[in-house]
């Protein structure tokens, strides 16, 4: 089989290694299809603290069961089947706390390397992270299980509905993601800024009620203009630049939440105004990963198809173009890209 190795940050070389054998639990799967992900990019380019470089590359994708280990009951060879790439343990002190997106042993056995020909199972993924894909439901719509699981975790962690200003920052598959979930739990209005002409068009299209390439003075305005001059009651970030942490939290009015979701390069630091975080009891939380009932959750959504995914991406590449499409990633021309080995 054909499979990527990230050998350090910035060399990506596709290898022909032996086709894995699936033990007791596991399962292989045929890659369909592989979405390419903003994750991976920052891994390519400058590794990443919670994946193995060297390592495999690709984890949001859909497949066909190849075969099954011992014991393996739920799936056969033939069965469409999506995954995502971890599950917690169950046992450890975070998924006793119902933490479960934080389990210690998280990342220590995965489903990796969906830029490939296939990729193994594991037993404690297979159990609590697959599903069989349904008629109705197309590769690409599935392959999404993962980034809407996160984005599902994460609205949990702030208030998006009801009579509230919601002001997302970026405007990527994430931020996305965010305006459509964001409409469906009853936001009253929805602001999503962006730098991408097209974006912001698709953004609009999707739910935004405005949608701004602008600076702070347009911003801070539009947010005013939607809020009664409060300023955002939540807002999501969705970038990972210090930089837009420190919007995020200028624009939120006293009272307000802020989900820092985006994660950072290793090391950042934002400069906070304290007076304002204590004095106006403003509330930052952070959002990572999933829990297997957001997974869940997500999957209902992609399976009761109320969300818009394949405006999302942007093309189809072959497994051999995968360096040209984060390439196309880098240098903003695509939202996301179907890899189709």
């Amino acid at each position: 089989m054909r499979v990527y190795h990230l050998l350090r940050p910035g060399q990506l070389e596709l290898e022909l290694v032996n086709k894995p054998v699936p033990a007791s639990g596991e399962l292989l799967a045929r890659v369909s299809v592989a979405l390419t992900c903003g994750t991976d990019l920052k891994t390519f380019e400058r590794g990443h603290p919670r994946l193995k470089v060297p390592g495999l590359l690709g984890h949001e994708w859909a497949g066909v069961v190849e075969s099954v280990g011992d014991g393996v009951r739920s799936y056969r060879p033939g069965d469409r089947i999506v995954a995502t790439p971890t599950a917690p343990c169950g046992d450890c002190a975070f998924c006793l706390r119902q933490r479960e997106n934080l389990c210690l042993h998280l990342f220590e056995q995965m489903a990796i390397g969906a830029y490939g020909d296939y990729v193994l199972v594991p037993r404690h993924i297979v159990n609590r992270n697959a599903y069989k894909i349904p008629t109705a439901v197309s590769d690409l719509q599935a392959a999404f299980l993962e980034p809407l699981a996160c984005v599902v975790h994460g609205s949990d962690l702030v208030c998006l509905g009801g009579d509230r200003t919601v002001v997302l920052i970026g405007d990527g598959p994430i931020a996305l993601l965010f305006l459509q979930v964001a409409r469906l739990r009853g936001a009253d209005r929805v602001v999503l800024l962006g730098r991408h002409a097209a974006r912001l068009e698709l953004a609009r299209e999707l739910g935004a009620d405005v949608a701004l390439a602008a600076g702070e003075v347009q911003v801070r305005a539009a947010v005013t203009a939607l809020s009664d001059g409060l300023g955002a009651d939540t807002v999501v970030e969705c970038v990972g630049r210090p930089e837009a942490w420190e919007q995020a939290i200028g624009l939120v009015r006293k009272g307000g939440e802020v989900l820092l979701f985006g994660g950072c390069e290793r090391g950042s630091r934002v400069s906070l105004d304290t007076e304002r975080l204590h004095y106006e009891e403003i509330a930052l939380k952070g959002g990572f990963h999933y829990t297997p009932d957001s997974v869940r959750r997500a999957w209902d959504l992609i399976c009761s198809g109320v969300l818009s995914l394949d405006p999302l991406i942007t093309g189809r590449m072959s497994l051999n173009e995968l360096p040209a499409a984060l390439d196309r990633l880098r240098r903003r021309e695509a939202l996301k890209l179907a890899i189709v080995p």
